[in-house]
């Protein structure tokens, strides 16, 4: 988990403080000036266990309080000032940890990250803790503080609160000396020096080194917008949407996508909300913008005559200048049929249908008045001018089974899919060897800094939502953190990202992500 020039970097930082230690006229910031400068970020993944270890003294709560918000911090000294007279009120010490215990306990099992922050010196009640972490199906790192002992001492005198007895320090001083062995024997994920960390969802923990690689040796990356939510009210709507396109395209978005539905899906919010048809909303898209190709993801092929359906997408290229994408998927939101009066057909009609529009559409911007005779379709008269501008108007199957993929593979020029990087491959594995392009979709939150990331989770996440939860499903990160997802994906084969920005006014944001795959 961390790398092996992290680990050297820290061994330096060491050396360092044991100098500056010795040396009353070295520099009182040389510490932290060359960690700052030197020390990569360490990302841990969300939700994990946090186990400090050390002496007393030694810097546990103060580097728990540098790098984890005070919410997930379960302190030994401040559930002693909550069951006694204060932190120092060593007589309620045994309270303390047993709450500290139960806190511990109901916070794994609830899978929130925990940082325990105290002397961590009892093996029992260490591998107690990594029990609970593993039964949880969560991360668990011990963070061994291995401050000098005449450091521990000198910081100790200097106390005017919380001073640990002389003896009482020494006595944990030298349990330190075989603790600090037993650690790395005793399963936990990493044991950790202290160090710049951060927890982030999953999506993020290899970041780092895939952010470095598109540094190093970068890699295009197309990258499209997707619309999902229409906010500002009706009176407003038509200029919302020509803001945001216009802010899409001087960001470097190479597309613009919409969904294809009547009403709002439950995925994102209610059905009585504004919203747009796809459709009518590209092409005045068209008129809005000069340079992004624009699509759907995807037009359902149960409530679109197919037929019509290609001509509406002629239309569409014709006047954007040939810009274009079809996207065509099964189908699945049963309500919206049931509302609206249309059929829902069982899925293997509906693959069915899928297959029979996948074959038709061509034909259909192609020239002449063929017939197509399908296994659901039959359309006697393809005639459909103008024609697409595009030689080739390209098609966009959405979904991740092995059915559509397989279709996709026979038919189409590009399939979307969801999930990480494995999953992307697992998808790819299903194509064959016809050039089909990989897409992936995927709700992104891009901050400048981690500190924004926090500041807009906080803001957006509904209410009874853990931030940790929500932060994962909209895959809240920095810019880096995106850069490095983002390669991972191009990497496993995605030629193409649409993303879903649960907050617009981040674009601008997100243009530092996209400068970063222009090569």
């Amino acid at each position: 988990m961390v790398p092996a020039r992290l680990h050297e970097l820290a061994q330096i930082l060491h050396y360092l403080e044991r100098w500056h230690y010795g040396h009353e006229q070295s520099h009182p910031k040389i510490v932290s000036v060359v960690e700052t400068a030197f020390v990569a970020e360490l990302k841990l993944p969300s939700p994990c266990v946090v186990i400090l270890v050390g002496p007393g003294a030694s810097g546990k709560s103060t580097w728990a309080a540098e790098h984890f918000g005070v919410e997930l911090v379960v302190s030994s000294d401040r559930l002693r000032a909550l069951v006694g007279a204060g932190e120092d009120d060593i007589t309620a010490s045994t309270d303390a940890f047993a709450l500290l215990d139960v806190v511990v306990r109901q916070r794994i099992g609830r899978r929130l990250t925990t940082v325990i922050d105290t002397l961590g010196l009892d093996k029992e009640k260490r591998l107690r803790w990594l029990e609970l972490a593993r039964e949880a199906g969560m991360a668990c790192v011990a963070v061994a503080f291995d401050t000098p002992a005449e450091e521990c001492r000198r910081r100790n005198r200097e106390r005017t609160a919380k001073r640990i007895p002389a003896d009482a320090l020494t006595s944990q001083l030298r349990s330190w000396t075989s603790v600090k062995k037993e650690l790395p024997t005793e399963g936990y994920d990493d044991v950790l020096e202290p160090t710049v960390v951060r927890v982030v969802p999953d999506a993020f923990v290899e970041s780092t080194a895939a952010q470095a690689r598109q540094s190093d040796a970068p890699v295009g990356l197309r990258f499209g917008l997707q619309l999902s939510r229409y906010p500002g009210g009706r009176e407003g709507l038509a200029a919302w949407i020509r803001e945001v396109a216009e802010r899409a395209e001087a960001a470097g978005f190479d597309a613009i996508y919409v969904m294809d539905h009547f009403r709002q899906i439950p995925q994102v919010g209610r059905a009585w909300e504004d919203f747009l048809e796809s459709w009518t909303t590209l092409g005045y898209l068209a008129a809005c913008t000069t340079r992004v190709r624009l699509g759907t993801l995807v037009s359902g092929i149960t409530y679109r005559n197919v037929a019509h359906l290609g001509k509406i997408a002629a239309t569409l290229d014709v006047l954007s200048g040939g810009r274009a994408v079809c996207g065509v998927g099964l189908a699945w939101f049963e309500a919206e049929h049931k509302a609206y009066g249309w059929p829902f057909p069982p899925v293997s009609e509906r693959y069915a249908l899928l297959e029979d529009a996948l074959q038709m559409l061509p034909i259909l911007w192609g020239p002449g008045n063929k017939p197509f005779h399908g296994k659901i379709l039959d359309v006697p008269d393809t005639t459909c001018y103008p024609r697409p501008l595009q030689d080739h108007l390209p098609v966009l199957v959405g979904g991740s089974g092995p059915r559509t993929l397989r279709l996709a593979a026979r038919y189409a020029d590009a399939v979307n899919v969801f999930g990480d990087a494995a999953a992307v491959r697992k998808a790819a594995g299903h194509l064959g060897d016809r050039p089909v392009e990989l897409t992936h979709l995927s709700t992104t939150l891009v901050g400048k800094d981690s500190r924004q990331v926090d500041e807009l989770v906080q803001r957006l996440r509904p209410r009874n939502v853990n931030p940790a939860k929500y932060a994962a499903s909209v895959n809240a990160g920095t810019v880096d953190d995106q850069i490095g997802r983002f390669r991972e994906l191009s990497e496993a084969g995605v030629a193409e990202v649409m993303i879903s920005l649960p907050d617009l006014t981040t674009l601008d944001t997100v243009a530092d992500v996209i400068s970063a795959f222009r090569v």
